[in-house]
């Protein structure tokens, strides 16, 4: 078949592609439940690919640029972290959005409509009701007591989920959320650590907002409700602080991650329409990986940005490692690796704009980015790109194809500002000490 239009041939391809891979992560019993779930995903998944992601780059670019505009005259803020008595100042268009506001606790919806970047669509639950998690515990992994945050997650209906008082969670088995999820801890210190991971699988329209996720593990697997009508056998899951799996529309914000067994974020499987912003992430090896297996070609619909993150103390390499998709990082703040920071196999596009890159002592890690799999003859045709990037202490980014033209709209691609502005975007990256009725 001649493919006259790229989009309807590239996405019947997809079609194929991930009907025939190794669906069944983690679930032990691919029931008609889960197979009509794996299919709903590859609807939205599809549905959510911009089939024209360089333009994506001019519209966040843009957002940036405003941001900062708009708070030049407090420049005298950025030296020290804001007290109690400071006016709030919002460093970055995410954070202006609502950060600044009084009133936030009783407007907490308007969050759903602050997200930049690939994942700007993901509503979460914005439309329906407020789910107060009253019990930290996780005890019943089938019938999950109500007030839990498991009993919250495996709804149907969507949910604005929030928290009664500080807690941490310690998950038993992994929790699988269902779509229309929001996960909203702000005016609570909210720990999910000691524990199992959290599992985006096959799902939509999910924010995941201010935790501390930190020191997860293995789970064993076994019986484990996924709704409020079914439950089955699941594997062995990996030790992720969060994984994404053929899911789409998806807003990682403000979240602090650290000592996961295996990834801190992974979202692999055709998983699309993703940000992950403002988080602050520590002490791990494999940080971040955007494609599971060079195989796997439906991952070609991968769209992802990286945006307004501190990537800190302790952290090896993966921040992130890509294959296949489109990602676009953006005024972040590098401050430490040991192996390398931005990796890939398999021909992914890597936009990288304006980040601050801090090599460390290393002689031997001084390069930012690291191919795989690939003789230089190959890997010196993928699309790597650095713009207004700022380089410290040696480090450097090795350049890789064609001129990059933008063909994104300003919604998907922010307008980065350079370098040295990563300071003051990603000032306030981590959880938020949020109070009720101040500014946050």
């Amino acid at each position: 078949m001649e493919c006259v239009q790229f989009r309807p041939c590239f996405l019947i391809l997809f079609s194929a592609l991930i009907l025939t891979a190794p669906v069944r992560s983690h679930i032990g019993d691919f029931d008609d439940f889960w197979q009509k779930r794996a299919e709903a995903s590859r609807a939205k998944v599809r549905e959510s690919y911009n089939p024209d992601p360089h333009g994506a780059t001019n519209d966040f670019n843009r957002d940036v640029f405003m941001a900062l505009e708009k708070n030049n005259t407090h420049r005298s803020l950025i030296s020290r972290k804001r007290s109690p008595t400071d006016p709030c100042w919002a460093t970055n268009p995410i954070d202006r959005c609502w950060r600044c506001q009084s009133n936030w606790a009783s407007y907490r919806k308007r969050l759903a409509f602050c997200a930049k970047g690939f994942g700007r669509n993901a509503i979460g639950g914005v439309k329906g009701r407020f789910y107060v998690v009253t019990d930290a515990s996780d005890n019943d992994l089938v019938n999950p007591k109500p007030g839990t945050l498991r009993h919250a997650v495996i709804q149907a209906e969507p949910l604005w989920i929030v928290f009664a008082r500080d807690m941490v969670i310690r998950l038993n088995e992994e929790l699988i959320v269902n779509s229309y999820k929001t996960i909203d801890g702000r005016g609570a210190n909210i720990h999910i650590a000691y524990g199992a991971q959290i599992t985006i699988q096959f799902v939509h329209h999910i924010i995941i907002h201010n935790l501390h996720i930190h020191h997860l593990s293995p789970g064993n697997g076994g019986m484990i409700r996924d709704s409020p009508s079914h439950y089955g056998i699941r594997t062995r899951s990996d030790g992720d602080g969060i994984s994404i799996y053929g899911a789409s529309n998806i807003w990682i914000d403000h979240i602090s991650m650290s000592n996961c067994a295996d990834g801190l974020i992974d979202a692999i499987m055709g998983s699309t329409a993703i940000t992950i912003s403002n988080c602050h992430m520590t002490n791990h090896d494999d940080v971040m990986l955007f494609g599971a297996s060079d195989s796997f070609a439906g991952d070609a619909l991968m769209q992802v940005t990286v945006a307004f993150n501190h990537f800190g103390r302790g952290l090896v390499q993966r921040m992130p490692r890509c294959r296949w998709g489109f990602v676009h990082v953006v005024n972040n703040d590098y401050t430490h690796w040991q192996m390398y920071a931005v990796g890939g196999s398999q021909h992914p596009t890597v936009i990288s704009q304006g980040n601050r890159y801090i090599a460390p002592p290393d002689i031997n890690a001084k390069q930012v980015t690291k191919r795989d799999y690939a003789p230089e003859a190959i890997w010196s045709q993928w699309t790597w790109k650095s713009q207004g990037d700022l380089m410290i202490n040696g480090a450097f980014f090795v350049e890789s194809g064609q001129r990059f033209i933008s063909r994104y709209t300003r919604h998907d691609m922010m307008r980065a500002k350079p370098g040295t502005f990563v300071t003051r975007l990603t000032r306030y990256s981590g959880t938020l000490n949020c109070k009720i009725g101040l500014p946050c």
